[in-house]
């Protein structure tokens, strides 16, 4: 029952999409909506993450809080310029090794801090 209501759902809102004047309009508000708050969220996760791992972060040394943050920022620019990227092939392999990269060094600051703590 459960399942058929929440079909029934989002079919009404799938027919207010497409048959209400700027309805479409309204669902894009809408996912703009979604996205904002989704973004704070995630903003709000990593200041939490931070202030619970300040001392852990701080005694990585220079060297490999530089890579943390260096490979965390190009996650973001890589994350923020995908839709371009993925215009073209040589953009896209310049996304996925972008984003490999950065996992690496990840896992090579996480390997050093686990190897140290």
């Amino acid at each position: 029952m459960n399942v058929a209501r929440n079909v029934l759902i989002v079919c009404a809102l799938a027919a207010i999409v497409a048959f209400l004047p700027g309805g479409g309009t309204g669902a894009a508000v809408l996912g703009g909506a979604l996205s904002t708050l989704i973004l704070v969220s995630f903003v709000l996760l990593a200041a939490r993450f931070y202030r619970e791992h300040r001392y852990d972060i701080d005694g990585l040394g220079d060297r490999w809080r530089a890579t943390l943050y260096g490979a965390l920022g190009v996650i973001v620019l890589a994350m923020a310029a995908r839709l371009r990227l993925f215009e073209t092939g040589p953009g896209t392999l310049a996304w996925v090794v972008a984003v490999a990269g950065s996992a690496y060094a990840l896992y090579l600051v996480w390997r050093h801090h686990r190897s140290y703590a």
